[in-house]
């Protein structure tokens, strides 16, 4: 089959709306308006951030200066310009963005890393992207200058977010007030047409389908195309109404409780909602009732979340003291959400609209967007293709295939990214002339509904026959004994693979099991029986094992791997015991 003849099903909303190809990310959000966001720009609020901790407000103005206070500083003090990288290592702050834009003032790259690393994972991020200036919140700082001395990066090019008593670093503050009291030394980038698609803004890290983690390399196109998909979306339903009456309201409180050093953080929760003229709520470290006291306090709007914490809101027994009725938004995003959650969490928030999207860091986020013309998204969907978004459909026998049919996602799109940093390999495997192979398997229906049934490296074989494990996942948080799990394969001689079940259960049901053996068993078969009574025979559990916490990366996703090695010492070590469907269909 020609590449022409290859079907291809393609994003709602007509073609994309003009995209600037000649301007780096702070120049399009700050110096130029767009017409898609022309009404936001009109009538969004003064304050563009709210800091979470202290109830601090920063303006747009203030933005503004302490961006280009900061650039002035990074080019005076340390020539920071074309290509250079910074690495910001920490969680949210109110300057973090401050960090991002300076960079691209004058030229340079940055870097986010996850504040839980280890030195150790620190040190191969800033070797992997090459950083040469560490931006470190205060709570990081030990790590920080552990990774900073093992890679060479000079005590003098190391900069604290806030100020840390006994500490001499510089912060932010110092060099946006040194910046500002000079006269502006550095030359901002001007752009020839077309150069915005290659010139890099983000060194994002994923794993992509396989592998260690890789450098992504994110240019300023990329992220500015994947905003505009999204508000030409969010127009789709809301162009007709006044602004009062958008979903995408420009004046509307959204939290950014993501990471901004995630690529759902900081393309969707911080330059997409500030391109719809949103204040944001910035949290600087998730504590879920917290949260809950931040909806009420700042009168929410947009929560947007991953599937943990759509968990806690569901079973958590704090969210019934607090009013969320100013909730008109809910967005899952990073790893699936079971139908059986999305009912749950429709049913707390009845006024608000639920739905999931989908995405990845070699996409520059978002390939998918709720539903915004149904109050709850289809179940099981990850939401509609947006505009400019071409998907294809490659099956397991390597044919291609169309609306309707399952098999790996292959997605175009014009927020795709370049490659992996200096790993062509990497690359090719994932990059082929301009489609992203995503190593997900699903199908796309006659609506541009996009259906993730799973990771293909993930999906449990049965006896030839494919287990899902989000599938089961979904099912056992129904369970009202359960409060998270993960669904891992267990080797078996005899059906090649079953599914086995490591489940966190809730408090009230952990102390009862810890103090007596016998309740523990009864959970157990509950469990083993919430599945055989509900699931075809080869979807049936081989095990559950209760563990306290279920292991997460900090977007979300699930990390098998870790349960997988648990597993596999286990029943090495005789602890664990399988339980074959067909033994347990006689009981």
């Amino acid at each position: 089959m020609t590449t022409q003849n290859i079907p291809t099903i393609y994003g709602v909303g007509g073609p994309v709306a003009r995209i600037p190809d000649d301007v780096t990310i702070p120049q399009f959000f700050f110096d130029q308006h767009h017409e898609l966001n022309g009404e936001a720009l009109h009538l969004r609020q003064p304050t563009y951030f709210i800091d979470d901790a202290t109830g601090r407000h920063v303006t747009g103005d203030e933005v503004r200066a302490r961006v280009l206070g900061l650039a002035n500083a990074l080019h005076i003090r340390w020539n920071i310009g074309d290509g250079d990288v910074v690495c910001i290592y920490g969680p949210n702050h109110v300057d973090y963005s401050t960090v991002i834009w300076a960079t691209h003032r004058v030229g340079g790259i940055v870097t986010g890393a996850n504040p839980a690393y280890t030195a150790e994972e620190l040190v191969y991020q800033i070797q992997t992207a090459k950083a040469t200036v560490l931006f470190v919140h205060p709570d990081a700082l030990p790590v920080g200058l552990e990774a900073a001395r093992a890679t060479g990066i000079r005590d003098d090019r190391i900069v604290v977010f806030d100020a840390v008593p006994g500490d001499n670093h510089l912060t932010v503050t110092d060099l946006v007030k040194e910046g500002l009291l000079q006269p502006k030394r550095y030359v901002e980038p001007r752009l020839k047409p077309g150069e915005g698609r290659t010139k890099i803004a983000l060194l994002c890290f994923s794993s992509g389908t396989t592998g260690r983690a890789k450098a992504v390399m994110i240019p300023h196109y990329a992220v500015i195309a994947n905003c505009i998909q999204m508000k030409q979306y969010a127009n789709t339903r809301d162009a007709p109404y006044p602004n009062e009456k958008k979903l995408y309201r420009s004046g509307d409180v959204a939290i950014a409780v993501l990471p901004f050093y995630h690529i759902y953080g900081v393309v969707v929760n911080l330059h997409y909602y500030l391109f719809c003229g949103m204040t944001l709520v910035l949290v600087q470290k998730f504590n879920f009732e917290n949260m809950l006291k931040s909806v009420q306090r700042y009168k929410i709007g947009h929560m947007t979340l991953v599937p943990p914490m759509v968990v806690l809101l569901c079973k958590h027994p704090a969210v019934k003291n607090y009013d969320l009725s100013s909730v008109k938004l809910l967005t899952c995003g990073a790893a699936p959400l079971s139908a059986e959650l999305t009912h749950q969490v429709a049913k707390l928030l009845p006024h608000a609209h639920i739905g999931q999207g989908y995405g990845m860091t070699e996409t520059c986020t978002t390939v998918s967007f709720p539903q915004l013309d149904m109050r709850i998204g289809t179940p099981g969907s990850a939401g509609r293709l947006i505009p400019g978004t071409a998907v294809r459909i490659l099956k397991a026998d390597g044919s291609w295939g169309g609306v309707g049919e399952t098999g790996q996602l292959v997605v175009s799109a014009p927020s795709v990214t370049i490659g992996y940093l200096n790993n062509e390999e990497a690359t090719r495997e994932t990059f082929k002339d301009g489609w992203v192979y995503t190593g997900d398997e699903g199908y796309v229906n006659e609506k541009k509904e996009l259906f993730i049934i799973d990771r293909i490296k993930e999906l449990i074989k049965v006896r030839g026959f494919q287990v899902a494990p989000a599938e089961l996942e979904g099912h056992l948080l129904d369970h009202p004994d359960v409060a998270d799990v993960c669904v891992v394969a267990a080797p078996d001689d005899y059906s090649g693979e079953l599914p086995f079940a490591f489940v966190a259960l809730h408090e009230r049901v952990r102390a009862q099991v810890a103090a007596d053996p016998r309740e523990a068993e009864r959970v157990r078969q509950s469990i083993l029986k919430h599945v055989a009574d509900h699931k075809t025979q080869y979807k049936w559990l081989a095990g559950v094992e209760f563990i306290d916490v279920v292991p997460k990366n900090p977007s979300g996703k699930l990390l098998r791997r870790v349960l997988r090695d648990r597993l596999k010492e286990g029943l090495q070590a005789g602890r664990i015991k399988l339980v074959q469907p067909k033994e347990r269909a006689k009981l």
